[in-house]
């Protein structure tokens, strides 16, 4: 169970009265050159972003050349902005709809990686990390808090890094597994409820359904899946209702995947590693 009140969180400030602090005494200790990791898609803690977005406007001589590292922006990319171009950089590790053009135009970098490689690349300090932005849930009774939706990067991200701050949000979920962090591993936690960031499927395109219609002929029954992001996998995967017994091994779960597992057709019965279970290292939807 976790904790949900005013009072918890009070007792929690009284343990741990270092951890609690504004935003903008966090943003501080930001130094000129500094590389900061921000939490993946859905799970990007919004509130410490749009914080550190105000700090920078407000205070434009306090860091500069601040380089920002993730993995998939999912909603509007606001350190992108003209006035934020000398203080801030983004090396996005995946294009997607919101970073595309920015990456055309050289607005922002691209680097190409694998994102089971990247935990690596962190833990071997080839992508050493001076400041970590992650979201979790709430902490249980013993101060443990889960990453929630997006574990992927995050969890080598947080163990890695130099100062790691988390958003403690009421709306993430406590996922139980290997993507817990306890408060006293993290150095500051700053408290905001707000709605997780949202993908909506995209099947509506014509020449996505009949892409998705053609591979889905070719997925046997008993198949694991690993499912990428966008219309055609979106497609592929409401294509797949005839199928049985099929099985996900995927850095990403998505409502498609969700959907097929609860009408029985993914119960990963048939994989040969981790059968029965839904392998996947972020969620969408």
């Amino acid at each position: 169970m976790t904790l949900n009140t005013v009072a918890d969180w009070n007792a929690w400030e009284k343990q741990f009265p270092e951890k609690f602090t504004s935003e903008e005494e966090i943003f501080r200790l930001v130094h000129p050159g500094a590389r900061i990791f921000i939490g993946t898609a859905c799970a990007e803690p919004c509130a410490l972003t749009r914080a550190l977005m105000a700090f920078a406007e407000a205070h434009p001589t306090a860091f500069f050349d601040v380089e920002l590292v993730q993995f998939w922006s999912q909603g509007p990319v606001h350190y992108a902005r003209e006035r934020l171009r000398d203080i801030f950089r983004l090396n996005s590790l995946f294009i997607g709809e919101s970073t595309r053009a920015l990456v055309n135009n050289a607005s922002a970098d691209f680097t190409p990686v694998f994102l089971s490689s990247v935990p690596d690349l962190i833990h071997r300090d080839m992508m050493p990390i001076d400041l970590s932005l992650i979201q979790t849930s709430y902490p249980d009774k013993d101060g443990n808090m889960s990453l929630g939706i997006s574990v992927d990067i995050a969890k080598a991200a947080a163990k890695k890094s130099s100062l790691v701050v988390a958003q403690a949000n009421s709306q993430m979920p406590y996922v139980f597994g290997d993507g817990i962090i306890n408060i006293k591993d993290l150095d500051y936690v700053v408290v905001r409820d707000e709605p997780l960031q949202e993908y909506v499927e995209n099947v509506s395109e014509d020449i996505a359904r009949r892409i998705g219609r053609n591979v889905a002929r070719i997925v046997e029954d008993g198949a694991t899946l690993q499912v990428g992001y966008g219309s055609i996998p979106d497609a592929t995967l409401s294509q797949l209702k005839d199928k049985k017994h099929l099985g996900l091994h995927s850095e990403l779960f998505s409502d498609g995947a969700a959907l097929l597992m609860k009408q029985g057709i993914l119960d990963n019965s048939k994989k040969s590693i981790d059968p029965g279970v839904s392998v996947a290292s972020f969620c969408m939807g």
